[in-house]
């Protein structure tokens, strides 16, 4: 039986994909309040299909691990999902722009909750130090145009890109998927978010104003530094509670803060209603920021047994990034020279550790939401992930899972995305084939048809049928 959703009002403050008002008259300015200002939308945001869009003849994988529906109808009114079920039981509506996805395979739009939009991809030391801010932040623009295009309809910022990035895309100033963002690293003296590299300079001290610097040591120099960065517009808060790969000063093996710290930390942010997630590599850094009360663990590369239990008695989730060590050998691969020897050589001695604790950590059923690190690795490119996930111990169908329902799960926007379903926000990616039999499907963007954010086209490769306008004599 098809389901489908009862009208209500649609104003949403997580439901904004990039439109301005549409109505001729800037009702912020007439009022006053110039940073209220919506601007009107880009060409490629403009909504080029009218209000009703039917996808027919479609397999539908809706992200909640049921069967397929192998011949599905879901019918898009404005930014929400309005009707799915098979197609049998769905009637199109007369004026529905009508889009035949036979032998394609329709998803939820992808989530990838760990992210960095500022900068270039990539770790180019000499290309850091030429670099200004200002340029830096505006590579936010391409890199967010990018992953949306590939499927991407949300993500976690996991440092880097200050609030100003997401609320350029809420104003439609550029395409980009939606975002949460972390603004800041919080890393003790020497950690992994401290840039002093060894010849005593600082990369962090280029940051823009509004992402406060991260370094930060002591329980009331902690309490301080995440009231700054909330008050800077964070989403979440990220902490360093290990070494890492890319930092020249410490280990992945080693933990960073104080459990204290880290509760400081935790205590802060949900204070606000906001959650923390953990840069956590080493064992007993992620067995600190579990005990302190993180929702994420991110990266988890040393896993052990104890950690496993501790994650599952708790229901912290982990956020692999699978991927992310393999983008930093093959950059170093294709060229020579460019990464530090330490950084190279310690996403070679990581690599098996991560995947084992990725299968361990599966196969003992703790929740894994999609994260890549893109950044580290080229923007849009992000559904390798997925490729990877299967590769190193779940089905095609628990990483997709993963990818959605998980992933809106941890990051609390499951209420309105993650699942196809009547009144779910309209986030959709058509692929052409079956992912359930190549899971590699959705990192190509050769087999991407079509990607909705909010019922509107963000790529499209579909030639729609539109609806027969009636002309008057």
């Amino acid at each position: 039986m098809a389901k489908k959703h009862e009208k209500h009002d649609k104003s949403d403050d997580h439901g904004n994909h990039g439109k301005g008002n549409h109505d001729g008259h800037n009702h912020a300015a007439a009022n006053g309040h110039m940073d209220e200002i919506e601007y009107a939308p880009l060409a490629q945001d403009a909504r080029a299909w009218g209000q009703t869009l039917a996808i027919t003849g479609v397999r539908l994988i809706d992200g909640t691990g049921a069967d397929p529906i192998e011949r599905a109808t879901v019918i898009v009114d404005g930014e929400r999902i309005d009707t799915v079920g098979a197609a049998s039981t769905v009637k199109i509506p007369k004026d529905a722009t009508v889009i035949d996805a036979e032998g394609m395979t329709l998803l939820p739009g992808l989530i990838d909750c760990h992210v960095h939009f500022f900068g270039q991809w990539g770790y180019d030391l000499l290309r850091g130090l030429m670099t200004p801010p200002s340029l830096s932040l505006l590579y936010a623009v391409p890199n967010a145009r990018v992953t949306v295009e590939a499927g991407i309809t949300t993500v976690r910022d996991a440092g880097g890109a200050p609030a100003g990035v997401k609320m350029a895309i809420e104003r439609g100033l550029f395409p980009g998927p939606r975002m949460l963002v972390s603004v800041s690293f919080l890393s003790q003296t020497g950690g992994h978010g401290d840039n002093v590299l060894p010849c005593c300079i600082d990369l962090g001290d280029n940051k823009l104003p509004d992402v406060p610097s991260g370094v930060v040591d002591g329980e009331e120099a902690m309490r301080h530094k995440v009231r700054e960065i909330l008050r800077a517009g964070a989403d979440w808060i990220k902490l360093c509670t290990s070494g890492g790969v890319l930092s020249s000063a410490d280990s992945p093996k080693h933990a960073q803060f104080t459990v204290a710290e880290i509760a400081t930390a935790v205590y802060e942010a949900g204070a606000q209603g906001k959650r923390c997630l953990a840069h956590a590599q080493s064992t007993q850094g992620i067995k600190n920021a579990i005990e302190a009360g993180v929702a994420s663990i991110e990266h988890g590369i040393f896993l052990d047994d104890e950690a496993i239990e501790m994650m599952l008695k708790r229901g912290i989730y982990l956020v692999p990034t699978l991927v992310a060590p393999q983008d930093v050998i093959d950059l170093a691969a294709t060229h020579p020279g460019l990464l530090p020897d330490y950084a190279v050589n310690k996403a070679r001695e990581v690599m098996v550790a991560h995947r084992e604790s990725f299968r361990r950590a599966v196969e003992a059923g703790v929740k894994v939401a999609m994260g890549t690190d893109t950044g580290v690795g080229p923007h849009g490119g992000n559904a390798r992930e997925l490729g990877l996930m299967v590769e190193h111990g779940m089905t095609p169908m628990q990483a997709m899972v993963a990818s959605t329902q998980t992933a809106a799960e941890l990051l609390r926007l499951d209420d309105r995305l993650g699942t196809v379903a009547a009144g779910k926000l309209a986030d959709l990616l058509l692929v052409e084939g079956n992912p359930l039999d190549e899971i590699g499907i959705v990192a190509d963007a050769e087999r991407l048809g079509l990607v909705l954010k909010g019922g509107v086209p963000m790529r499209s490769r579909m030639a729609p049928t539109f609806p027969r306008v009636a002309v008057g004599v």
